[in-house]
C-alpha cells in the first residue's frame, strides 16, 4: 500500500492579512517534510471561488513551487477541472510541471463539483460530464502528437503542436475524480485510477476494488488512446498522535471538509461575506451527524490506525490518501502526525507492496478472476437522490444540483 497527503487549502473564517501566506507555506513545509520521511504522493486540488473551504485556485502554480522543494514524491493534481479548462493549456500546464519535475506528475481529471464554480466559466451543471468527455478526447493527443487538430462538440482546435511535451512518455498517468461511489466502476471502464473516499465498510471496498478491476479486465472502454492507470486510491480524515484521545484533539476540523462540500452543494451559489462555514460548522459538529463524521477515518494513536489500516491492505486499495490539513488544524500537529505515521505505521504497509504488485499483476492478466459482487448494497446514490429531492421541495437546492 502506498500513501499521499492531500490538500484543499482550506482556511476558515475570520481571516487576517497574512493568513493566506502562511496557509501555502505551510503546505509547502510539509510536502517538503512528507517527501524526507517517504510518502508517495502529494495532491492538490483545483477549486474556485469556495470561500473557507478551498483556497486552492492554481493547483498548478503551488505544485511548481514544490518540485522544487523535493525530490522523491509524486506531485498529484487531483484534480484538474477539465469543464473550466482549455485542453490545451492543461496540456501546456501539465507537461511544464512533469518536465520541472523529472517525470513525477499525476494528472486527476475532474468535472467540476458546483454551479458556484462552473457558471462563471460559463459552464452548465447538467452538461459537465459530456464536457470532461470532450476535453480528454481533445487533451490525450496533445501529449504525444506534433500535430493536433479536433473538432468536438464543445472544443473546436485547429492543427498545432502543443508545446512542451512531458518527461513521462507517451503521458503522466491518469486518475479521474470520483465523488460518488457508481463512478469507479466508470473509472474502471476508461481505465483511469480513481480517487476516491474513505468506504463505509470492508466489504464496501471489497465489492468495489472487484467492480473496478473487472471493469478494466473485462469492460474496458477508453475515451481516446491512451495509456491505462488501474490505481484505486481513498481519501480518509486523518491525525496521528500518541493517544487516541489527543489525536481527536487536534483533528476538530477534519470533518470540514465534508461539511463545506456538502454546505456548497446543497446552497447553491452564496453571496460572498455572507456566510461563516466556519461558525455552521461550529453548530454543525454538536449534532448526532457530525458527532458520528467526527469518529471516522484515520485518527488515532499508531496502533489504532495500523488496526484500521489492516482491513484497507487485505481490501486489495492501492493507496491510501491522508487528509490532514483540514479546518484549523495547526502545522505543528499536521507535521508531528507525518512524523509519528511514517516511523510506526507506514513501513508495515509499504512492506506489503511487492505482494500487493503481484496480486494486481495476476488480475489484470486475467490468471486471478474476481468475484463479481453486487454492489447496489454500497452505493449511496439512491438514498442521496431521496435526500436531493426533499432537500430540493424545501427550496435548499438548486434543481440541477446533486447533493
Amino acid at each position: 500500500m502506498k500513501f499521499g497527503i492531500f490538500y484543499e487549502l482550506q482556511l476558515p473564517r475570520p481571516w487576517t492579512a497574512d493568513d493566506e501566506y502562511e496557509l501555502f507555506n505551510n503546505a509547502l513545509d510539509q510536502i517538503e517534510l512528507a517527501d524526507r520521511l517517504g510518502y508517495d504522493y502529494a495532491w492538490e486540488v483545483e477549486h474556485h471561488f469556495l470561500e473557507e473551504y478551498s483556497h486552492s485556485s492554481a493547483p498548478e502554480v503551488f505544485l511548481g513551487a514544490a518540485s522544487q522543494r523535493t525530490k522523491q514524491i509524486r506531485l498529484g493534481h487531483g484534480i484538474i477541472q477539465l469543464p473550466t479548462n482549455h485542453p490545451a493549456r492543461v496540456a501546456e500546464r501539465v507537461s511544464t510541471l512533469d518536465l520541472l519535475s523529472r517525470g513525477r506528475v499525476e494528472l486527476g481529471v475532474g468535472e467540476g463539483s458546483t454551479v458556484t464554480e462552473l457558471h462563471p466559466f460559463d459552464r452548465r451543471f447538467r452538461e459537465k460530464r459530456e464536457v470532461w468527455e470532450d476535453a480528454m478526447r481533445c487533451l490525450m493527443p496533445m501529449f504525444t502528437d506534433e500535430s493536433v487538430e479536433y473538432n468536438g462538440p464543445y472544443f473546436q482546435f485547429p492543427a498545432r503542436n502543443v508545446l512542451p511535451k512531458p518527461y513521462q512518455k507517451p503521458h503522466p498517468p491518469l486518475w479521474v475524480a470520483c465523488s460518488q461511489l457508481d463512478t469507479i466502476q466508470m473509472a474502471g471502464e476508461r481505465g483511469l485510477g480513481a480517487l476516491g473516499f474513505q468506504f463505509v465498510s470492508s466489504d464496501a471496498a471489497t465489492a468495489w476494488v472487484h467492480a473496478y478491476y473487472n471493469s478494466i479486465v473485462h469492460r474496458l472502454d477508453r475515451l481516446a488512446d491512451y495509456q491505462i492507470n488501474p490505481n484505486i486510491a481513498l481519501v480518509s480524515m486523518f491525525m496521528c498522535a500518541e493517544t487516541d484521545e489527543e489525536a481527536q484533539r487536534r483533528a476538530q476540523g477534519a470533518t470540514f471538509f465534508q461539511f463545506a462540500l456538502r454546505y456548497y452543494n446543497t446552497h447553491g451559489p452564496i453571496k460572498p461575506g455572507t456566510v461563516s462555514l466556519w461558525d455552521e460548522f461550529q453548530q454543525w459538529r454538536a449534532t448526532d451527524a457530525g458527532k458520528k463524521a467526527a469518529s471516522g477515518g484515520l485518527i488515532g494513536s499508531p496502533q489504532t490506525i495500523r488496526e484500521r489500516l489492516r482491513k484497507f491492505a487485505a481490501t486489495n486499495v492501492d493507496q491510501i490518501i491522508l487528509l490532514n490539513q483540514a479546518g484549523r488544524n495547526r502545522h505543528e500537529h499536521i507535521c508531528e502526525s507525518l512524523e509519528i505515521f511514517a516511523a510506526e505505521v507506514m513501513p508495515e504497509f509499504h512492506d506489503m507492496e511487492a505482494d500487493h504488485q503481484d496480486w494486481k499483476r495476476s488480475v489484470l492478466a486475467g490468471d486471478l478472476r474476481l468475484e463479481e459482487i453486487d454492489t447496489d448494497p454500497y452505493n449511496m446514490v439512491s438514498m442521496q437522490s431521496t435526500k436531493w429531492k426533499e432537500a430540493a421541495a424545501q427550496g435548499k437546492v438548486l434543481a440541477d444540483q446533486p447533493l
